[in-house]
């Protein structure tokens, strides 16, 4: 019988915490919060066609 590995958090490698899974604590939490707001993650895909920008 094998020990899994631990597994480590998506932004700083440290080991993950039930409390704040899957990430070490509240402010890698947070980070990634903040790479999704600031539009940090994209999915591949065509790109997007632009909308007229008139006001």
């Amino acid at each position: 019988m094998s020990i899994a590995p631990t597994r480590k958090c998506p932004i700083c490698g440290k080991p993950r915490t039930a409390e704040h899974s899957p990430f070490c604590s509240t402010r890698c939490r947070d980070r990634d919060l903040v790479r999704w707001l600031d539009d940090g993650y994209a999915l591949p895909g065509p790109p997007a066609e632009r909308e007229d920008e008139t006001f």
